[in-house]
């Protein structure tokens, strides 16, 4: 378990940097609330992006990405609701992306891929 932290905590620092190298505008990282929480939130031009890091050594247990399943993607969006709500932000876009990393043997990141729109909230919560 400790060993998925600071490997966690490696690709979130890691997915910061190649946003940022990206043009993306690095709001917040580590987004809590009642809900749950979100990796980064970062403006996109005049979109908000709320962000889910997946950090891989392999592939054993299938892509990065599809570890956000419904459960995951449901407390994605009731998280970034409240984010909206509290920082008046009702008239922005925004959309649910996902950076996947993968890192070789010496936990180095050689691979990252970016899923912009990797899920929408329609029906989600009943809208």
């Amino acid at each position: 378990m400790y060993k998925n932290k600071i490997l966690g905590s490696y690709g979130e620092k890691t997915a910061v940097k190649f946003l940022e190298d990206e043009g993306y505008t690095i709001l917040t990282t580590n987004y809590r609330c009642r809900f749950g929480e979100i990796d980064i939130i970062a403006a996109d031009g005049d979109t908000v992006s709320f962000i889910e890091v997946k950090t891989r050594s392999s592939n054993i247990f299938g892509e990065p990405g599809e570890a956000v399943n419904y459960p995951k993607q449901l407390k994605i969006v009731k998280t970034a609701l409240h984010y909206i709500s509290n920082k008046n932000l009702t008239n922005y876009m925004s959309r649910f992306d996902i950076v996947e990393i993968f890192v070789d043997a010496d936990n180095k990141a050689n691979k990252i891929a970016l899923i912009k729109d990797a899920f929408d909230y329609s029906g989600k919560l009943g809208y």
